[in-house]
């Protein structure tokens, strides 16, 4: 039985769509949108269909942005000849609000999977491949530690190496606030390989 009018349950319907939105999320968001004044509701669509037309690969890092270059990469002062691969653009922002790294990126979307049929060439390998013809001392790779991200790291590390560019992997251990008796023996493992001098 339909609750609402065709217009409510058509917007219900395409929000539910959106990754991480169930229906009672959808709901309140169809609610309120329909609460909020036309113009902010005008806005909020303008800048969907704006993003849309006019986000695209950076031609270097292949990170999102609206220019033909984004601003990591076309900054002077970030450092080009370390390049850290991650898999996608979120991670690259997670990195950036360490405020840390003075490297620039490269942005593989996505691992290699083959039980999902996603490939070496299904990502952006060759381009990273491309990139290191250029003056590079080192790629840190931080693909996730799912199995995933281990083969992505493993094919890429044994892709750079003969190059002779230094290639490290990120540490993965214990997060903080982590019980010890409850993390896998696999994050122990690498906790343990992965320690630093105090």
């Amino acid at each position: 039985m339909e609750y609402y009018s065709n217009q409510i349950s058509r917007l219900i319907s395409e929000l539910s769509t959106l990754p991480g939105i169930g229906a009672k999320s959808a709901q309140r968001l169809a609610f309120h949108i329909l609460h909020m004044p036309v113009e902010e509701v005008e806005q909020l669509s303008e800048a969907i269909i704006d993003a849309r037309k006019n986000v695209h690969y950076c031609k270097e890092c292949f990170s999102l942005t609206d220019n033909e270059v984004c601003p990591i990469c076309s900054n002077p002062k970030r450092n080009k000849r370390q390049i850290m691969v991650v898999e996608d653009t979120r991670d690259l922002a997670a990195y950036e609000k360490t405020g840390k790294y003075e490297g620039v990126y490269h942005v593989l979307h996505g691992a290699i999977s083959p039980m999902q049929g996603i490939g070496p060439g299904d990502i952006k390998l060759k381009e990273l491949m491309q990139r290191l013809q250029q003056d590079v001392d080192e790629v840190i790779i931080a693909t996730n530690s799912s199995l995933e991200g281990e083969t992505t790291a493993m094919y890429i590390s044994k892709l750079i190496k003969p190059t002779g560019i230094k290639v490290t992997r990120i540490a993965s251990g214990v997060p903080v606030g982590g019980d010890l008796e409850y993390i896998d023996e696999v994050t122990l493992l690498r906790a343990l390989e992965g320690r630093t001098e105090l």
